[in-house]
């Protein structure tokens, strides 16, 4: 966890991406706590390739840590790209309910 938290704070693209798919990869199954999903969400950057892996590792905690990862879409913490894209990325997941993905699709920002 140091080096994920080291790496997210680098600031260089493909390092932050790099941490944020460790934390995705490693940490959002038996060992998460929502304080890495605050990790995530702290990060700003314009960078297409970070704003994906944010979006990629939501979509993903929806599928895992479903409680933890709505409270972000429903209180929309989240840029709006990245949110949009998080919801997306989730509508489209085969491990997320079709219940889900409704009330999901009523969050998007227009």
């Amino acid at each position: 966890m140091p080096y994920i938290k080291k790496w997210i704070d680098s600031g260089e693209t493909y390092t932050v991406r790099y941490g944020i798919g460790m934390l995705m990869r490693l940490f959002l199954d038996d060992d998460f706590a929502p304080e890495q999903m605050e990790l995530v969400f702290s990060v700003r950057s314009e960078e297409y390739y970070v704003k994906m892996m944010q979006a990629w590792y939501f979509a993903t905690a929806l599928a895992k840590q479903y409680e933890a990862a709505f409270e972000i879409i429903r209180d929309k913490k989240l840029d709006k790209w990245t949110h949009n894209k998080t919801i997306q990325k989730a509508v489209e997941s085969y491990r997320i309910t079709d219940e889900k993905k409704e009330i999901l699709k009523g969050y998007r920002i227009k």
